[in-house]
């Protein structure tokens, strides 16, 4: 399979659920800034221009971090990383579907691609703004609907990178995370997968996460 991936970005939970299965791929790089995402080779992979892109075995394409990530715990059951039960299944799909489309689509988004959402110069400090709102208020019902337990589903499954990537976001951005996250999060840092996601994606694993609750630090 080939994974393509920016490192630091969403794609990084991908990344990390296959490191977590253990499983063999290529890793191709798109680079962002220079527009690689709209050249015609990506783009006759993934007309959408974004990423990640996961080229299956039979040379068909998958978009979408959660469509992805579905399709990872549902081809390898043994390794347990999607729940039983009609109930515990929609939930995380709810969990995915609000991480990725509200905390990182409306919010996140704001902060890092501001001229999206605004033209004007004059208007981009407005607009970073309501991204951390946006972003400070699903950290809270994140919050609430992660609890003291230990990861989203209970368990551990292909949820918790994708929670992963917007706390590691916070870190770079110093917004703060409430104490259900930021025990998620320092869990996670601790995952052998992640940390060997991380240093491949060219960060520093024991420089992340030096905050108490509510406070975040600058990546090093």
């Amino acid at each position: 399979m080939k994974l393509y991936m920016t490192p630091g970005s969403c794609s990084t939970a991908i990344h990390i659920i296959l490191e977590e299965l253990e499983e063999m791929f290529e890793a191709y790089v798109v680079n962002l800034p220079a527009g690689d995402h709209f050249k015609p080779d990506y783009v006759a992979i993934n007309p959408k221009s974004t990423i990640p892109t996961l080229v299956r075995r039979d040379g068909t394409s998958l978009t979408e971090v959660q469509a992805i990530a579905y399709w990872l715990a549902r081809s390898y059951p043994r390794a347990r990383l999607w729940p039983d039960g009609a109930e515990s299944e929609c939930r995380l799909i709810e969990a995915m579907a609000y991480i990725v489309g509200t905390i990182h689509g409306q919010g996140f988004a704001r902060i890092f691609s501001t001229a999206a959402f605004a033209r004007n110069p004059a208007d981009h400090d407005t607009v970073r703004e309501l991204g951390r709102d946006i972003v400070t208020k699903g950290f809270a019902i994140l919050n609430d609907m992660l609890g003291t337990g230990g990861y989203l589903a209970g368990d551990y499954s292909v949820a918790d990178p994708i929670l992963f990537y917007v706390e590691f976001w916070a870190d770079k951005t110093r917004i703060a995370l409430p104490e259900n996250l930021v025990a998620h999060y320092t869990r996670m840092l601790t995952r052998p997968a992640v940390q060997r996601v991380l240093r491949e994606e060219g960060y520093n694993p024991a420089a992340l996460g030096k905050f108490g609750v509510g406070k975040v630090a600058v990546i090093g």
